[in-house]
């Protein structure tokens, strides 16, 4: 589905945002690999849907464990907050998962992995950021 100019610029700065994110944690979150979002536009902000991607299960079980899944949610609520964007409830809008969650129960396969995570909206824009 084509964006309109608005909507277009107003991706780009949500993956903008979401890249300096993922390039933080990349930095201070063990096991931290990547990050995607989903949104439809027509419920934004309220569609919006982060994951972030580790390695392996154990590595969302240690974040948990040293309490940095706050300080996880809250970057990239901040982050979004210098786009304008607002998340309300970034505890529904930040999610966690694994690489081998996804090799385990979808053998790899993200797009058919993500599409579970969506409620009935459809998105009509995701981005990968994988570094």
């Amino acid at each position: 589905m084509k964006l309109s100019k608005t909507t277009q610029k107003l991706d780009n700065n949500i993956c903008k945002a979401l890249t300096i994110a993922c390039e933080s944690s990349l930095h201070t979150v063990e096991g931290f690999s990547w990050l995607t979002h989903r949104v439809n536009y027509t419920h934004f902000p309220s569609s919006l849907i982060v994951t972030c991607v580790f390695k392996t299960d154990d590595d969302i079980k240690k974040m948990a464990e040293n309490n940095l899944a706050d300080d996880l949610r809250k970057s990239i609520q901040n982050e979004l907050l210098k786009v304008a964007v607002i998340i309300k409830n970034v505890n529904r809008s930040v999610h966690f998962d694994s690489e081998e969650a996804c090799n385990r129960m979808h053998q790899g396969d993200w797009d058919e992995r993500l599409k579970l995570r969506i409620s009935k909206q459809k998105p009509t824009k995701t981005s990968k950021f994988k570094h």
